[in-house]
């Protein structure tokens, strides 16, 4: 459950992750617009990245988007077993 949770969340948190990362490998090699930027700015999207995971938990949106994707598997396998067993209607079929 817990690998799941963390799949749900892992796009935006990664997004701002690769995004500090990026502006702080900038920053060391003194890359021209970057250097001249105060270190707040540079370490701004990792204060981020945690924000976004703290709130994802807090409000639940991650156990939300858990549960759909669960349900969604879940109906696809029913439709699919019962189109095994042959108890689908005639409409679904086609």
């Amino acid at each position: 459950m817990r690998l799941a949770k963390l799949a749900v969340n892992w796009s935006l948190f990664m997004y701002f992750l690769g995004l500090g990362l990026v502006l702080l490998a900038m920053k060391y090699l003194e890359v021209d617009p970057v250097v001249t930027w105060s270190w707040w700015v540079v370490l701004a999207p990792f204060g981020l990245a945690m924000a976004w995971w703290a709130w994802a938990d807090a409000t639940g949106y991650t156990k939300k988007k858990v549960m759909e994707k669960e349900n969604a598997r879940r109906k696809e396998r029913i439709e699919r077993n019962k189109e095994a067993m042959g108890t689908l209607s005639s409409k679904k079929r086609r």
